[in-house]
Parts: structure tokens; sequence; C-alpha cells
């Protein structure tokens, strides 16, 4: 449960980053610098300490990197703009902890205790309304579906995505292969770097996409150190021994983490529903913790 905790204190201080990178450089080309910075970074780890690209499993963490971090992210991304980062967070991280609890009971066989069921329960409320908007986006309708349906497909990606790598490493442990959690979050940002190459190469088909400006480079490293480097190596680690539908719904609490370093930075103040629902997640985080 460390691993989980390690990766909510990552996630919620990687939007900071994101948000610069993606105003400098752009949503599509900021996700695809991050990835191709974790994936050297973590690559160094993976093939001096760890597997490579070896291991029985990599076939599933390699997927579980396509349908997470590549499908995920960039289904995020989409949101956006057309819905703005409350309700598309809102929608995501509510969603991926629903999923990854159902997909992983139906697949996989676990099945989460009533007490485990309550305690996620009321941490997806906390989240919920901590991270409810004010007041709905005003958008066409065209907008407000499309917006819904790319969160919807980030929710399903990002839940599937770590149930796959639930799966990796039951494979990787019935053929009695350690696999660290460095190595398995190479062998995901892989997945989804090919799948951000391929997006960034479908827009703009016709250039090379050029090297980020050196002042965009603070923010993408950044970026890429808290979230695909650090936090999936914490994210995998929590995995790798813990079901997904309790760590899914740690992790979907870090933007409630997010909104003090957002408010400190921008001098904003959160309404008081944040923190009636920031308490709720916290309730429900240590109750996890409790009866993981």
């Amino acid at each position: 449960m460390i691993g989980a905790l390690g990766t909510l204190l990552c996630f919620a201080v990687t939007p900071v980053f994101a948000r610069r990178a993606a105003l400098l450089l752009g949503s599509l080309r900021a996700n695809f610098w991050r990835l191709v910075a974790a994936t050297l970074l973590l690559g160094l780890w993976a093939h001096l300490a760890g597997r490579g690209t070896g291991g029985a499993a990599f076939g599933w963490f390699f997927l579980g990197g396509v349908v997470g971090f590549g499908v995920g992210g960039v289904a995020m991304f989409q949101s956006l703009p057309r819905l703005g980062s409350n309700l598309s967070t809102l929608i995501v991280q509510c969603g991926s902890a629903i999923v990854a609890a159902a997909v992983e009971w139906r697949w996989l066989g676990t099945l989460l205790t009533p007490a485990q069921l309550a305690c996620a329960a009321l941490t997806l409320a906390g989240i919920f309304i901590g991270l409810l908007p004010r007041s709905l986006p005003r958008v066409a309708p065209a907008q407000w579906t499309a917006g819904v349906a790319w969160a919807v497909l980030s929710a399903l990606g990002q839940g599937i995505g770590a149930v796959i790598s639930r799966k990796a490493f039951a494979t990787a442990a019935a053929w009695h292969q350690a696999m660290d959690p460095g190595t398995a979050a190479y062998q995901r940002a892989l997945g989804g770097l090919l799948v951000a190459a391929l997006v960034v190469l479908a827009v703009r088909p016709r250039r090379p996409d050029p090297l980020p400006p050196g002042r965009a480079w603070p923010w993408v490293l950044g970026n890429a150190l808290t979230g695909p480097v650090l936090g999936v190596t914490c994210f995998q680690w929590a995995l790798r021994t813990t079901p997904a539908g309790i760590v899914q719904p740690i992790v979907a609490a870090a933007p409630l983490l997010t909104i003090p370093f957002a408010a400190r930075l921008e001098g904003s103040r959160p309404r008081a529903s944040y923190y009636v629902g920031a308490a709720l997640a916290v309730a429900g985080v240590a109750g996890l913790l409790v009866w993981h």
C-alpha cells in the first residue's frame, strides 16, 4: 500500500507540470515528449538493473501501456478542452476505479470484501463532491457528447490498463519470474509511447515533430518524473500485490491533492465542498489502508 500512497502523491503534483508543458507545446506534443523522456529514463533502469524487454509477461505489460498510457492518456487530453479539467477528471478518475474493480472481478475473479467496497465507495463519493464543478461548462451539445465520450473512453482505458498489469504480474509469478516495478513501468511506457507517436504522426503527418524549446524541458521532465517514471513505478509496485479495485480509488484521489498545489501557485481558494469531499476521501483511503 506504500506504492499506492506514493502514486497518489506523485500524481497529485504531475498536473502542475503537465499544464505548463501543455501551454508551451500543446497537449499532444506535451504528452508525446513526456513519454519519450520517461521511456529513456525507465529504460536506463530496466536495461541496466532490471529485465529490459524480457520476461514472460512483457506482452501483457506492453498491452497495459497501450490501453492505459496510450488510449487512456490520449482520450483524456481530448476530453479536457471540451468539458474542462474538473468535470473531465471527475469522470475519468471515478470511472476508472469502477471499471478496474468490475473488470478484475469478472476477468481475474478478484472480489473485494464488503468493508473494502464501502471504503472505495466513500473515497469515490469524496472525489465526486470535491471535484464536482460549481456549474456545468456551457458547451454545444456536440462538444458535450464528444467530451463525455472521450472521458468515458479514458476511464475504460485507465481502468482496464490497471487490471492488465495485475494479469501481467500474475503471469510473471506463474513463470517464477520476479518483475520489479521499474521494469514493469518501462514495458508499459513502451506501449504508451507507441500510441502517442502514432497520434502525433496522424495529426502532423507531413513534417517531423520538432524538439521542444529549451524553456519547455523543465516542465516536460517534471511531468515525466512525477508521472510515468516515479508515479507509474509506484503504481506497478502497488498493483503487484494489491487488487486494482483497491489501488485505483486511492490513486483517483490525486486530483484532490492537486487543488491545494494549484491554488498556491495561482492564488485561488478552494470552495467549501472541496474540503467536505477531501475529508470523505481521506476517510475512505484510510479505511482501504486498514482493510486491504
